[in-house]
C-alpha cells in the first residue's frame, strides 16, 4: 500500500462520507467507505483500514446514547453476530481477492436495492414483537456481511424497525450493537492478517478526516436534506459497486 496522490483522493473522501454518515444520518451509509477503498486496495486491507475508524466513530457515538439501547436486541443481536463473524472468518480463508472483492461489490449493490425498495414503499415491515429467534438470526446475517465488508445494517434494520423501538432506543440499539460488532473483529482481523504497519499509519493520517467528517454530519443534519445525501452516496455506491464485480470477473 503506497500513501501516493491516487491513495489520498480516493480515501480522504471515503472516510468523510463514512463520518458523515455517522454524525448527522443515522450511520447508514458509513459502510460507503469499504467499497470506495477497495477500488485502490486489496479489499483485506481495504476492511483492516476501515476497521479502527469506524471504532473510533462509534466511541464517540456511543457516549451519546449510553444505556438508551433495547438491552434484549441488543444483547440477541450480539450473541448471534459471534457465530456471523466465524463464518465470515472462514469465508475470507477458502477464498481469494477477487471472489471477496465480488462480495464487496455484490453487497454495495444490494445495499442500494434494499434502500431503495424501501424508501420506494414497497417493503412493508409489519410490526412484530421482540423474538429472540428472529434476533439471532439477524445477528448472523449481519456479523457475516460485517466481516466482508462493514455492512451489517440491513438485517438489524429488518429486525428492529418491525417493534416500533423510539428512535433514539433504535438508534442507541444500533450503536451498541456495531460497537460491540467492530470490537469482536478485531481479533480475526488480527489474525488473518488485515492490519499492517501501513493500515496502522493510514489510520492516523485519515483520523482527523474521520473526525472531522463526523463534525460535518452533526451540523449538515438540520442543513442538508436526507434524501438528498443518500441519493448521492447510493448513487456513488452503485457505480462503486459494480465496478468491483467487473473487475472481479475480469
Amino acid at each position: 500500500m503506497e500513501f501516493d496522490l491516487l491513495f489520498f483522493a480516493v480515501a480522504i473522501p471515503a472516510v468523510m462520507i463514512a463520518g458523515i454518515a455517522k454524525g448527522g444520518f443515522g450511520g447508514a451509509a458509513t459502510f460507503a467507505a469499504t467499497p470506495i477503498l477497495a477500488l485502490v486496495l486489496e479489499p483485506a486491507l481495504a476492511l483492516g483500514l476501515m476497521l479502527p475508524l469506524l471504532m473510533m466513530m462509534d466511541v464517540a457515538a456511543l457516549k451519546a446514547y449510553w444505556r438508551r439501547w433495547h438491552a434484549p436486541s441488543a444483547r440477541v443481536l450480539i450473541l448471534g453476530a459471534v457465530p456471523g463473524i466465524l463464518l465470515g472468518a472462514a469465508f475470507y480463508r477458502a477464498t481469494d481477492p477477487d471472489m471477496l472483492r465480488f462480495l464487496i461489490g455484490a453487497v454495495a449493490v444490494a445495499f442500494v436495492a434494499f434502500q431503495t425498495v424501501r424508501w420506494l414503499g414497497w417493503l412493508q415491515l409489519r410490526r412484530a414483537e421482540f423474538s429472540p429467534v428472529k434476533g439471532i438470526l439477524a445477528g448472523v446475517a449481519s456479523g457475516f456481511a460485517s466481516f466482508v465488508s462493514h455492512a451489517g445494517g440491513p438485517p438489524v434494520l429488518m429486525f428492529l424497525l418491525p417493534q416500533g423501538l423510539h428512535k433514539t432506543m433504535f438508534q442507541a440499539t444500533t450503536v451498541v450493537m456495531f460497537f460491540a460488532v467492530n470490537l469482536i473483529k478485531v481479533v480475526p482481523y488480527a489474525f488473518l492478517g488485515f492490519f499492517t504497519a501501513e493500515t496502522l499509519m493510514a489510520n492516523v493520517l485519515l483520523a482527523p478526516v474521520a473526525l472531522g467528517g463526523v463534525w460535518v454530519g452533526v451540523r449538515a443534519h438540520a442543513l442538508v436534506p436526507e434524501t438528498l445525501f443518500f441519493a448521492l452516496t447510493h448513487v456513488l455506491l452503485l457505480v462503486v459497486g459494480a465496478r468491483l464485480i467487473w473487475v472481479s470477473l475480469g
